[in-house]
């Protein structure tokens, strides 16, 4: 399933479907991720299904059930036998780390008074950042349930730590964005940026490439930023794609960060080049809004999301 050559605009222009999974889930898929070296998928759905894939061979490995709380934004930690997760019913605001091993939730974290919609796990520890509705940021560590930082931001907030793990950004109300250092947040973001858009987005996710330089920004509305992590200089605006009814669309760099895939309530799925803006190519196969899209971080393969999950490889004939 996984192809480790280099990406071009060829092979992106001739990815197919090598695996759909249709029956899998009852419901959308509202997020998934990849573990670090990207043998495995983790989805959650709003079925309240957690499935577990084996990307080596493209077929569901495990499937878990979260009936009591729901489950969303679901994450990999540094363990592939362990998730954090995120409620997803009306009434429970609490994260969750999860043993996928036997099922059974290790911690809650408790704290947040409204919903959840942004997580990030640092990449180097067990820290993780929390954005909610509830206008807080919390920092927390999965060796404790008690909160380790707050910071309080009007507005709906996507969070992301750097590939280093030392800075992390927030994207806040008003087309702001804030990077802070994590040894002294304390003191206040030590860079801020607005981004030049003519009226207010409301961010979804935010992602940094690899080598730190660039965040791509999902907003609610039919626009993806790419800025410069360092100016805040917005370099690339991509909006083919179709957004019209605010929906949460994930946005993702390829592995080399040369290119970016992104959903659309149309079905399709959207590749360009990531400096350009070029489209280079427009996937169909789903039948309805492709809410949640990722690149796998090692290898040349893209899931995408509706309700059935779709893994797309290259053609052999462009390899």
């Amino acid at each position: 399933m996984k192809s480790t050559l280099r990406l071009s605009d060829n092979v992106v222009q001739n990815m197919g479907i090598g695996k759909l999974h249709k029956d899998d889930n009852s419901s959308v898929i509202n997020s998934m991720d990849f573990n670090k070296d990207g043998s495995l998928l983790i989805t959650a759905s709003d079925d309240e299904s957690i499935h577990l894939y084996n990307i080596d061979t493209g077929e569901l490995q495990k499937t878990l059930n979260s009936k009591k709380y729901g489950v969303d934004l679901i994450k990999f930690t540094h363990n592939n036998n362990s998730i954090i997760c995120a409620s997803k019913n009306s009434w429970d605001e609490s994260l969750r780390y999860l043993s996928l091993h036997d099922n059974k939730y290790l911690k809650y974290f408790k704290g947040h008074r409204n919903k959840v919609v942004s997580i990030s796990m640092s990449p180097i520890n067990d820290m993780f950042l929390s954005g909610s509705l509830d206008d807080t940021i919390r920092m927390w560590d999965l060796r404790t349930n008690v909160c380790q930082g707050l910071l309080r931001r009007n507005g709906r907030p996507a969070v992301s730590f750097d590939p280093q793990g030392i800075i992390f950004a927030t994207a806040v109300s008003v087309n702001t964005i804030k990077l802070y250092d994590l040894r002294n947040y304390d003191k206040g973001p030590f860079s801020s940026f607005s981004i030049d858009y003519p009226i207010p987005v409301e961010w979804t996710s935010m992602k940094f490439t690899a080598d730190g330089k660039y965040i791509l920004l999902s907003t609610k509305n039919n626009v993806i930023f790419l800025i410069d992590s360092f100016t805040g200089e917005v370099k690339q605006r991509y909006t083919s794609f179709k957004n019209d009814n605010g929906s949460v669309i994930e946005s993702s760099f390829s592995p080399d960060a040369q290119y970016v895939l992104s959903g659309s309530e149309d079905g399709t799925v959207h590749v360009w080049k990531t400096l350009t803006g070029e489209e280079v190519a427009v996937w169909g196969g789903h039948t309805s809004t492709v809410g949640r899209v990722q690149w796998n971080p090692r290898s040349m393969m893209a899931a995408t999301a509706c309700s059935n999950l779709a893994f797309w490889i290259p053609n052999d004939s462009v390899l």
